[in-house]
């Protein structure tokens, strides 16, 4: 059986906090968003409980009728609680070692168990097309648990928005960027 999921990184914001709202760029970028899925199936949308992340999806959420789910396992990942000026080469070592973690925050392996988690649902429930909206970092984390390949400079060449297409296939997962 052949389930996708579109994995969305919310479009342009005015900041990182969760109750950043989009810009007039990003507000038109979610419209765009809307028209590029306006011909596929999509059976549900999940999204992180960010307010960048719901209103990049809603005009999307509003044409097809659907509920916008709301996953706290998709909010960004906290890199530490302490301001970090090297913040940049911090989060660049934590694509390195996995394990590493700074005060108050996760490790890249604790964050991407949480996204693993909410596709690993996902696909074992029975709609066949999902949308899941979340943020950069993290969605970089998913993609790197499917292929050690995706690291820190592809994180760094995301777009806000970005869409992948997760596909699974048997216990086959692979993904191809569609849309940036």
């Amino acid at each position: 059986m052949l389930k996708k999921i579109h994995v969305v990184r919310h479009c342009e914001a005015v900041g990182q906090s969760p109750d950043a709202q989009l810009t007039d760029k990003g507000l038109k970028q979610a419209f765009e968003l809307c028209e590029f899925f306006s011909n596929i199936k999509i059976d549900q949308i999940i999204a992180s409980p960010y307010r960048r992340a719901i209103e990049s999806i809603q005009p999307l959420a509003k044409r097809l009728g659907l509920e916008v789910e709301i996953d706290r396992r998709l909010t960004e990942r906290i890199l530490s609680t302490k301001n970090l000026s090297d913040w940049f080469e911090k989060l660049r070592s934590t694509f390195e070692d996995i394990e590493l973690k700074f005060e108050g925050g996760e490790s890249s392996r604790e964050a991407m168990n949480r996204i693993v988690e909410v596709v690993d649902e996902i696909f074992s429930r029975n709609n066949d097309h999902t949308v899941v909206v979340t943020h950069g970092n993290l969605m970089s984390l998913l993609f790197m648990f499917y292929s050690k390949d995706f690291g820190f400079d592809n994180w760094k060449s995301l777009s806000n928005p970005d869409v992948f297409l997760l596909i699974k296939e048997g216990n086959q997962v692979t993904f191809k960027r569609i849309w940036k």
